[in-house]
């Protein structure tokens, strides 16, 4: 674990060192769990965005956008239930002066113990080689037995006091767990206490005037209440989706690990509106296209899973996350929620509009039903980052740091290099470079020796150079370095743009969600 996490603080150093994220503020000491995206970080986070964008709205016809305002009518909070139910239950340790999330706390709890029963079996399985039959093990051995039950019996109660919303539940079980504060070591914990993630502020010219409002702490809701407005506008019959990429703001209280929780974030959402009854349907169609749109970036398929929620919200019948492992273990980066018609019957009741669909085939009018997939642009973007990055050992001893974007997302296509800066090079690697950005992001680099040229650019991970020499002058071709296998090919300057779309292109992985 302590080697994973120098991986991740490699990492997040890398991130700064080239232009990827920022602390916020960083002149002013930073602010805490807010980041800034530099020269690089927002290329690569835009065309994520493409990539999740595109996915939805030009491969799927009944699917289309919107672009909601970040400040909306206080009442919509209150109707969709954030002003009275979005907390997170928080503990404090009196000694270190630190506060937690509880539940946390006791799902790190169950971690360590399912650390320990995967321990056992990888023991066994490396001692009995091809023999070994992992069911069985886990069924008749004491050890792992042992474990298994105490992990089981700690879950139930666990599931039970969150489902119940017991807080004095949750800070027993902290205590028969011994679960002790990481930071000081002691078991000095207060009550657990409920505490609502919405930042407030006013609108208005005068104190007395103006009107309480949030920064919303989802982009969902901006959805589900311009649905009527999309409906008719668009002529939209169901089954139909709306979907928006916006930022969000949560007042986390135990922000950390970097990008992954932070208090200001990106989220891309889609809702979509289903005849009730086809719901469930639905929801496991969206369940695996969107761990379809995950694999076809190559990230490696073992990197991912569905977390099924055991404990549900009040308005949902079917809930799942796809985690991806990162270096500090396997994260939720998506979520696919049945929400059946919760929200736009609340919307209903406290806007007293009507929010039905008329359905000609049936011919009758419903609320519909809603199955959303909400992914966070951030966590999106350090799974690709934390995947792609490699301190690689070369022959004779060498080493070099870099990137393996999908060369889709990567945020620089291709650099364009001349081998010296004389006898006419600069000039023609410039023609070139001027050539190719009208269709690729593509720098210009004369500085210092090639081999360092290349690797500036395989540590922020564009996936092609273009080196030209004195035989481009002669020929018209150039040298062309695979970022990868680092592989040098000859080819025409003049067949740069056919060869390079071909593998950069966004389309290269829409067409594997065909």
């Amino acid at each position: 674990m302590a080697k994973q996490e120098d991986v991740f603080k490699t990492i997040v150093a890398h991130a700064k060192e080239y232009g990827f994220v920022f602390q916020s503020s960083e002149i002013y000491d930073g602010l805490s769990a807010v980041y800034d995206y530099g020269q690089n970080g927002v290329e690569l986070k835009n065309n994520i965005k493409r990539y999740w964008w595109e996915a939805m709205t030009m491969l799927h016809d009944n699917i289309v956008g919107i672009d909601s305002a970040i400040f909306m009518h206080p009442t919509i909070w209150k109707a969709s239930g954030h002003v009275d139910a979005f907390n997170d239950p928080l503990i404090d340790n009196r000694d270190s002066k630190k506060r937690y999330r509880a539940d946390v706390l006791i799902e790190d709890e169950i971690a360590k113990i399912d650390d320990k029963i995967n321990k056992e079996v990888a023991k066994a399985a490396k001692r009995f080689g091809e023999s070994f039959d992992e069911a069985m093990f886990r069924q008749t051995n004491p050890r792992v037995k042992e474990h298994q039950e105490k992990r089981d019996a700690l879950h139930e109660r666990y599931s039970n006091a969150m489902n119940a919303n017991d807080l004095a539940e949750l800070k027993q079980i902290i205590l028969d767990c011994e679960i002790a504060d990481p930071i000081s070591g002691t078991r000095n914990w207060t009550d657990v206490r409920q505490f609502n993630l919405m930042f407030k502020t006013e609108m208005g010219s005068t104190a007395d005037g103006a009107m309480e409002v949030y920064l919303r702490p989802e982009t969902a809701q901006g959805i589900f209440v311009n649905y009527l407005n999309v409906q008719k506008t668009g002529r939209m019959r169901l089954p139909f989706g709306i979907a928006q990429i916006g930022k969000a703001f949560r007042n986390e209280i135990v922000a950390r690990q970097f990008i992954f929780r932070m208090r200001e974030f990106e989220q891309m959402e889609m809702q979509f509106f289903v005849r009730p009854g086809e719901e469930l349907k639905w929801f496991d169609f969206w369940r695996q296209t969107r761990l379809k749109w995950h694999k076809a970036l190559g990230l490696g398929d073992q990197k991912y899973r569905f977390h099924d929620h055991e404990k549900l919200a009040h308005y949902a019948n079917a809930a799942t996350d796809i985690e991806f492992e990162m270096p500090f273990g396997f994260k939720e980066v998506e979520g696919i929620h049945s929400r059946t018609n919760f929200d736009l019957s609340q919307h209903e009741k406290f806007s007293g509009k009507k929010i039905q669909y008329f359905d000609p085939e049936l011919n009758e009018g419903y609320v519909p039903y809603v199955i959303e997939t909400s992914i966070g642009v951030d966590r999106m973007f350090l799974s690709v980052l934390c995947s792609a990055y490699e301190d690689q050992k070369l022959e004779g001893g060498d080493s070099r740091v870099v990137l393996h974007f999908p060369a889709a997302l990567a945020p620089v296509k291709c650099c364009v290099m001349p081998l010296v800066k004389k006898d006419g090079l600069p000039e023609k690697a410039r023609e070139i470079q001027h050539r190719l950005r009208f269709d690729f992001t593509c720098q210009y680099d004369e500085k210092d020796s090639i081999g360092k040229r290349y690797r500036r650019q395989d540590a922020i991970g564009t996936p092609y150079c273009i080196t030209v020499d004195h035989q481009t002058l002669e020929d018209g071709t150039v040298t062309l370095r695979h970022r990868d296998t680092m592989e040098q090919q000859r080819v025409a300057a003049a067949d740069l743009e056919s060869l390079l779309r071909d593998s950069v292109s966004l389309n290269s992985l829409l067409k594997k969600l065909l």
